[in-house]
């Protein structure tokens, strides 16, 4: 487990002293290595049925810093991994030498990563703070780097948002402390009970805010289109995939951990997520059909994803949800860092960020239009692809419980995401304007897609496994 933070955080140091965009072969053996821990580590959990922990420099809670994995933990990893490493092989191709947007790249991306593994490895209510920061920091300063000013105006947003949320947890978190005198996850989920203070309420509502704000849920999702939608194609790539992920990760893990008697005492509390859930699918899905930019109209999917992640929340009293969020995740990440990957292959081609420009690429560029069709298979749920087992398992779920007006909302977020989807299709099959041009594009970017694409819809076929892990919970 310590060296699934450490090593991310060698490699990005390594990559800052070497000097600006360097750092390709560093990144990439790092995550190389990452990938293998991440999985070892899953076959550890999984194999032995209970979590892993580890006290780093022997001092246990509540004095100490502990890491806990169980199935939902070495999940994540395994999902940062798998996602990061190929995102390096894609920048190293998408980066020119001396390209002012890629001249920070690795140390950042590496600062991100290590952030990620160690939030999804902490037991510990402030130390996720500050892995929240580093994150937080990271990924801003990586939405900054290419100068532009519409890019610097998108990150200071992300900035204010980030700093906003992260301010609103650590408020919690001091709450917490002042009524429970401990932030060890471990020690404070037996202490919490449905007779809890008012204090504890308190605490509870502005860390979820906090993190809702962060994981863009509508109606704080201000700063992601922007920040997604004109950051390069890696960076809107790991963004959307991954970082999103992090902070919902963090709201299920203390709904279903510490929190879970003040949850069971006011059972309505689980309808707000999942009714701003329901409005992100149908108003994310609209401006997503509405947008003229490429990259625009996957960020806006985004938004509408996310929502799938939160209609979990009423159905949480059984662990089919959670593996039914988990598979969620799962697809969404492949599939929409696919879908980035395939919008920066587009881009570099056509030298235009609009869907309108698409024209005639089916001829030049079949295999990432392919990428782009099986990224979004995914995410409208056709099987046999992962968003369709994502979406049965929720189904499922929904029916078992009597709760219909979810199942509706699904199939109709599936429909309207075919819609956005196959408008991008019909218009790269159209005739291109005369004297229209594509521009050459390294093979590396159109396969990288391919491969991202390939892997959200056949995780659909091996689902069981990580059903499996994700059921071993601490």
């Amino acid at each position: 487990m310590i060296w699934l933070i450490l090593l991310p955080l060698l490699w990005a140091s390594l990559a800052f002293i070497s000097g600006e965009g360097r750092g390709k072969w560093l990144a990439i053996g790092g995550l190389s290595g990452q990938t293998w821990l991440a999985f070892d580590l899953a076959q550890t959990v999984g194999a032995g049925g209970v979590a892993v922990e580890h006290l780093v420099g022997g001092w246990g809670a509540p004095l100490g810093i502990d890491l806990a994995a169980d199935g939902l933990s070495a999940a994540m990893l395994v999902l940062t991994q798998c996602v990061a490493l190929p995102l390096a092989v894609y920048a190293g191709a998408y980066y020119k030498r001396g390209e002012v947007a890629g001249a920070y790249f690795w140390p950042l991306a590496g600062f991100l990563i290590a952030g990620l593994n160690a939030l999804f490895l902490s037991a510990d209510l402030f130390n996720i703070y500050v892995t929240l920061e580093l994150v937080g920091l990271a990924a801003v300063g990586l939405v900054a780097a290419g100068g532009g000013a519409q890019q610097v105006a998108a990150a200071l947003r992300y900035l204010f948002a980030t700093l906003l949320g992260s301010g609103l947890y650590l408020l919690g978190v001091a709450l917490v402390y002042g009524g429970y005198g401990t932030v060890s996850i471990s020690v404070l989920t037996p202490l919490v009970t449905s007779e809890a203070p008012r204090l504890m309420w308190i605490a509870g509502g502005l860390m979820l805010i906090g993190l809702m704000l962060k994981t863009a849920l509508w109606p704080f999702h201000f700063w992601l289109p922007p920040a997604h939608g004109g950051a390069p194609a890696p960076v809107s790539a790991l963004l959307s995939a991954l970082v999103v992920k992090a902070s919902f990760y963090l709201v299920l893990r203390l709904w279903i951990g510490p929190f879970a008697p003040l949850v069971a005492a006011a059972e309505w509390l689980a309808w707000g997520p999942a009714v701003l859930g329901t409005l992100a699918i149908l108003w994310g899905s609209w401006q997503a059909i509405r947008a003229e930019r490429l990259k625009m109209l996957i960020a806006y999917s985004t938004v509408a994803q996310l929502g799938y992640l939160f209609l979990i929340f009423p159905l949480l009293t059984g662990a089919d949800a959670v593996q039914a969020g988990v598979m969620q995740a799962f697809a969404h990440g492949f599939a929409k860092a696919g879908l980035f990957v395939a919008a920066g292959v587009f881009i570099k081609a056509t030298g235009q960020d609009t869907v309108a420009g698409l024209a005639g690429t089916v001829d030049r560029l079949p295999i990432t239009l392919f990428a782009f069709g099986l990224s979004g298979m995914t995410l409208m749920g056709l099987p046999p692809s992962s968003g369709f087992l994502a979406k049965w398992l929720l189904i499922e779920t929904a029916l078992d419980r009597g709760y219909w007006w979810l199942v509706l909302v699904v199939l109709a977020g599936g429909l309207l995401a075919a819609v956005y989807v196959f408008r991008v299709l019909r218009q790269a099959f159209l005739q291109a304007p005369a004297n229209t041009s594509l521009a050459a594009v390294p093979r590396t970017l159109e396969w990288t897609a391919f491969v991202l694409a390939a892997v959200s819809v056949l995780l659909g076929l091996r689902g069981v496994e990580l059903m499996q892990l994700v059921g071993v919970m601490r």
